[in-house]
């Protein structure tokens, strides 16, 4: 039997030069380059710093460690990669900086699993060199991230695709070197069996950013890295498809569970900084003739802040932990993917809000990082698929194997189990009726 919580001391000193390099070389970036972009922009002002500070972390052995061997990382499994995006959780740039950034980790991979050749020269070593960066679009304005409802189509002419329809919220698009686009290529059927995935170069004629998208209210209309995308009559090779044609739902699928945990891990490492915050603040700050830290409401609100962290947290290394142990997307697995999901805005709301109030006026403002926290809230609640969706899956999951009552009480009906016990035990009982 093994059941163990710790860390082997090998992994842990990469763990803590991991700690002290993203503190001290990395979140100074979050101060100075404030652009929407900016982490993701191959020809931002940011990528002078970046460079050398990607090479540092290839020379340590700890770079795209999602990928195997044969793509150039370590080929850790989820809950090494857990642990890590735990502490890469601190900066908007960390995951650049260590070729983890979605969504070029999930596009490397099924680059790496679907792609020809020819994909894989142009697109997928560029990608895992960190000199590029791509594009996930699959979601639609009127859809969201239900692939029944799509509309963007590709029908097939000779030896190119003809795209039409239009994409929503496509991250990074403005700087993406290459979109892979989910289209509808067969609309008689099920989208199941009906979709495909289909790398657009970017630009390519016909393709078209109505606009950029930013998340919160901060920046401008018009500014963000989340692109409205319109395609009228654009033309790509039939080459350019990503899988079998008629399969982008199995592709799109392959790439979602481990992405879910290294989100859910990198907001254990906001929720611990905002925690940090609010320790800091409580031992700080005096208020009516003593410090918030002696305050039994604030020490509840740290200990209960703690306690929800430390339970997502395990919660999250065991979905982990089951991935690494079935080594796919088992019901188990998914169950517990989902449930994390699930989880995560409820707790970052709680914690985020608690440290906020602590800090008052100042928590409110600009000038600490929790308002930015604040607005990845609702966030957490829609991306990677809505957080009912994913409730209803754990439901649906829990109950499938349950089997309904035979009779008018449930089985653990108090009278009618204690006859039963009564039956079981009567040759110790003399006769007695037990009181």
């Amino acid at each position: 039997m093994s059941w163990d919580f710790s860390t082997d001391p090998e992994f842990q000193q990469s763990l803590d030069w991991m700690r002290d390099f993203v503190r001290e070389e990395v979140e100074p970036l979050d101060l100075v380059f404030r652009g929407p972009a900016d982490p993701f922009d191959p020809k931002g002002p940011a990528r002078p710093i970046i460079k050398p500070l990607q090479q540092v972390v290839k020379d340590r052995g700890l770079w795209a460690c999602h990928l195997g061997p044969e793509l150039g990382g370590k080929g850790f499994g989820q809950v090494k990669l857990g642990l890590m995006n735990e502490i890469l959780g601190r900066s908007r740039f960390a995951p650049v900086v260590f070729g983890t950034q979605a969504p070029d980790t999930g596009n490397a991979e099924i680059l790496a699993r679907f792609g020809s050749e020819d994909q894989k020269a142009r697109y997928l070593q560029p990608l895992l060199d960190g000199d590029i960066v791509s594009c996930y679009s699959m979601t639609e304005p009127q859809a969201g991230s239900d692939p029944g409802e799509f509309t963007c189509r590709a029908r097939r002419d000779g030896d190119e695709w003809v795209i039409d329809g239009e994409k929503w919220f496509a991250s990074h698009a403005c700087v993406a070197e290459f979109l892979i686009v989910m289209t509808i290529t067969d609309p008689d059927v099920p989208v199941h069996e009906g979709s495909s995935m289909i790398i657009v170069p970017n630009p390519t004629p016909g393709m078209e950013i109505v606009r950029n998208t930013a998340v919160g209210p901060r920046d401008e209309i018009g500014s963000g890295v989340h692109g409205y995308i319109r395609f009228t009559g654009c033309r790509v090779p039939v080459a350019n498809t990503l899988g079998p044609v008629g399969e982008g739902f199995k592709v799109a699928q392959s790439r979602l569970g481990g992405g879910r945990i290294h989100h859910a891990m990198r907001t254990v490492g906001m929720l611990n900084k905002a925690l940090d915050m609010m320790c800091e603040r409580a031992v700080s700050r005096r208020t009516k003739g003593e410090r918030l830290a002696d305050k039994q409401m604030v020490q509840e609100k740290i200990a209960d802040s703690y306690t929800q962290i430390l339970q997502f947290r395990l919660h999250v290394l065991y979905a982990a932990w089951l991935l690494d142990r079935d080594k796919g997307y088992t019901h188990p697995v998914r169950r517990e993917i989902s449930a994390v999901k699930a989880a995560m805005p409820g707790v970052l709301k709680d914690v985020v809000y608690r440290a906020l109030h602590l800090h008052g006026s100042l928590g409110m403002s600009n000038e600490t990082p929790l308002m930015d926290m604040w607005q990845y809230v609702p966030e957490m609640g829609i991306v990677d698929g809505p957080t009912e969706v994913h409730k209803v899956s754990v439901a649906r999951d829990l109950l499938r194997h349950v089997k309904p009552a035979t009779g008018i009480f449930p089985s653990y009906h108090v009278p009618t189990a204690r006859e039963a016990a009564l039956r079981k035990f009567s040759p110790y009982l003399d006769g007695r009726d037990a009181a």
